[in-house]
């Protein structure tokens, strides 16, 4: 690796860098940097040299023709240290920057003479060469037919073979909070995509929705290339949440389902023109299985039998293929197959 130490960001307009020197102004600290405010500058042969990896590390300057040469050397051991298989090599090198700094190249070879030189003394910070064998070469890349069985996949899984609609574009947003299912919800709608040899992309939102807060989920399945797996506007949103809920309805589009955790929508809440709304209390229903979370596959079991957008054989094998636990794999079952039942006997609230 060869580090350009010229204190500055240079290439973005002159920003402060994490080794700018101590008052030293650029357009991020216009009042030059003050350790108080902005830190000290970071040397980083030092830190790596508190490493034990390291096999070489230097610093060099290009303050002038025998500073050069000094570099020149630097660098050409550490290339070597790496056509060898030595390990990992650094040459930090001090280099004037005429541009940013606003000086003259002769006055620029000046500072880092001077200035710089002071704030990072150049010399060889580890030198393991002589005594480091060289490494062993990396082992070859595993054959593609090898990469089930590192990954313990299994490997004889097809495509199934059932009949599937030519013009397949499901578009879904599955939305909650945190801990309702959510990203498991669509995993099992990508998946069941996969098995039956479409196209697919799942995107899960993380970060703070992961601690309760709300999280949603992206998927797309379809017959053509996905162009983004971004859903803005989805033609099924599962919403097992009422902020979800309020958040993501208006941007269903016409013809499309929504399936919502309720017993019936907000009083005033009111779904699109054209879009097809059923409110259950899938959460309830789970409950009466004895385990509430599997409320997000009773919805599940809804929207299936509500749109027969996908085969009950390929959501089956994608429960199989996820849920590894025989105990939770059977209360999925049991629970798809409510959401179905429910849905079938109309037991839920329908808007249109």
């Amino acid at each position: 690796m060869f580090f350009v130490n010229n204190g500055i960001y240079g290439m973005t307009g002159g920003q402060m860098a994490p080794t700018t020197l101590l008052g030293q102004k650029t357009t991020t600290s216009p009042l030059g940097r003050n350790a108080l405010n902005e830190g000290f500058p970071i040397r980083v042969c030092e830190v790596l040299a508190a490493l034990e990896a390291p096999v070489y590390l230097e610093r060099v300057a290009l303050g002038n023709p025998k500073q050069v040469q000094t570099a020149r050397r630097a660098i050409r051991k550490a290339l070597q240290n790496q056509v060898e298989r030595k390990g990992f090599s650094l040459v930090e090198i001090l280099s004037p920057c005429p541009t940013i700094w606003k000086m003259p190249p002769q006055e620029a070879q000046r500072h880092v003479r001077e200035a710089m030189i002071a704030a990072f003394p150049p010399g060889v910070y580890r030198d393991r060469t002589a005594e480091t064998e060289a490494r062993p070469a990396a082992p070859p890349a595993p054959a593609l037919d090898e990469i089930p069985r590192l990954l313990d996949i299994d490997a004889a899984i097809a495509p199934l073979r059932v009949a599937t609609p030519s013009d397949v574009d499901l578009r879904i947003k599955v939305a909650g909070f945190g801990g309702q299912g959510v990203l498991m919800l669509g995993e099992v709608l990508a998946e069941a995509g996969l098995l039956l040899d479409l196209e697919v992309s799942w995107l899960p939102s993380y970060g703070p929705e992961m601690r309760s807060g709300t999280s949603h989920c992206h998927v797309r399945i379809g017959s053509k290339p996905i162009d983004s797996p971004l859903v803005a506007k989805p033609n099924v949103l599962l919403a097992l949440n009422e902020p979800s809920l309020r958040k993501f309805l208006p941007t269903v589009e016409p013809g499309g389902t929504v399936v919502y955790n309720g017993t019936a929508l907000p009083e005033d809440l009111h779904a699109p023109e054209g879009v097809h709304v059923l409110a259950m209390p899938c959460s309830e229903l789970a409950d009466g299985l004895g385990a509430s979370k599997v409320g997000n596959i009773v919805m599940l079991g809804a929207l299936l039998e509500a749109t027969r957008c996908l085969p009950e054989e390929a959501v089956d094998q994608a429960l199989a293929t996820i849920v590894k636990s025989e105990r939770w794999l059977a209360l999925d079952r049991e629970a798809i197959h409510l959401g179905w039942d429910e849905a079938r006997k109309g037991a839920c609230h329908a808007y249109c």
